[in-house]
């Protein structure tokens, strides 16, 4: 492994891992309103040349979110009420997003990888606090979808 590498995880998890850095980028520009999440990352991908995996990654996180961002705002402020998702930082806001999309939309990527990710890029473009938060939701969220009685990627095996 050379120094790049280390403290990144395998080789393989490093596509993920750009998407996911991505994704946070295009969705956190969009709360400003002056680009939809999918053409600021369309931009981003263009200006970084990204490789063909992270950015399948990123774009499929950006879709979910947008897909489906009512459904998890909601899911954050019922995991969450003393957290208003519109009262939170906007980076805390994406960070969130974000991970709720990938551990509820996205199910190549095991529940146990996604919170840990999420968690380490919330320590990274937030801080502490947010990082706790993150913890938190996820984790309750994914112990909620584990207990429901649905036949989706929640409830897969992880990888071994």
């Amino acid at each position: 492994m050379s120094v790049a590498d280390r403290g990144s995880g395998t080789r393989a998890h490093r596509p993920e891992r750009e998407g996911r850095r991505l994704a946070l980028s295009a969705i956190f520009e969009a709360d400003f309103g002056q680009r939809t999440a999918a053409r600021a990352l369309e931009r981003r991908l263009e200006e970084e040349g990204t490789g063909p995996d992270a950015a399948r990654h990123a774009r499929d996180l950006v879709d979910a979110v947008g897909r489906h961002r009512v459904a998890i705002d909601a899911r954050i402020e019922a995991a969450a009420p003393a957290w208003p998702v519109v009262q939170l930082a906007r980076i805390d806001r994406a960070l969130l997003r974000s991970a709720m999309g990938e551990l509820l939309h996205c199910p190549t990527t095991p529940a146990r990888v996604a919170i840990s990710e999420w968690v380490e890029l919330a320590r990274t473009y937030s801080g502490e606090p947010a990082r706790r938060l993150l913890n938190g939701v996820l984790g309750r969220v994914e112990a909620a979808e584990q207990g429901a009685d649905a036949p989706d990627r929640h409830h897969r095996k992880e990888p071994r």
